[in-house]
């Protein structure tokens, strides 16, 4: 199952066309963009949640961040709070903001979607994910360890 098979099965598939709108896309080049986003994410959460305290960072993240509210909601993916926290969210998973601005280089190259959309797609796309990640473990309630949680994450990119 991919990225884009998850989320829908979280229930986004308005968040999705609502991420479209919002950086001027079709249902189409969404899709493709998603599928070329997907394993960049996973390789920085990998990394960023390779020790305990980044498992355990990701865990406090799907229980109190309310992320859930991005599939619940489609009519945030326009806000300029979504884009912040989606931000934030990549600081973590990325590192940095050279890493963010590659990644959508290199999603231009597979896509051929201008980088300026990929840009604004990336933060929207990852809370997107957060949210899908938040609804799957019950909302962040997943008992069973730190180390699952990252097996689950790997399922969803």
């Amino acid at each position: 199952m991919d990225l884009m098979d998850i989320l829908k099965s979280a229930g986004g598939n308005d968040s999705i066309g609502q991420l479209a709108s919002a950086v001027g896309l079709g249902s189409d080049d969404t899709g493709k963009l998603i599928s070329a986003l997907a394993p960049s994410l996973m390789k920085g959460l990998t990394k960023g949640t390779g020790s305990a305290d980044g498992l355990s960072s990701l865990k406090r993240a799907l229980e109190s961040g309310g992320h859930d509210r991005y599939i619940d909601r489609p009519d945030l993916m326009g806000s300029a709070d979504t884009r912040s926290d989606g931000n934030k969210i990549l600081g973590h998973i990325f590192g940095s903001k050279d890493v963010s601005r590659q990644v959508a280089a290199d999603a231009e190259k597979e896509t051929g979607i201008d980088a300026g959309l990929v840009k604004k797609a990336l933060p929207l796309l990852a809370t997107l994910a957060m949210g899908a990640m938040n609804k799957k473990t019950s909302a962040g309630q997943q008992s069973s360890g730190l180390g699952d949680i990252l097996s689950m994450a790997r399922k969803f990119f």
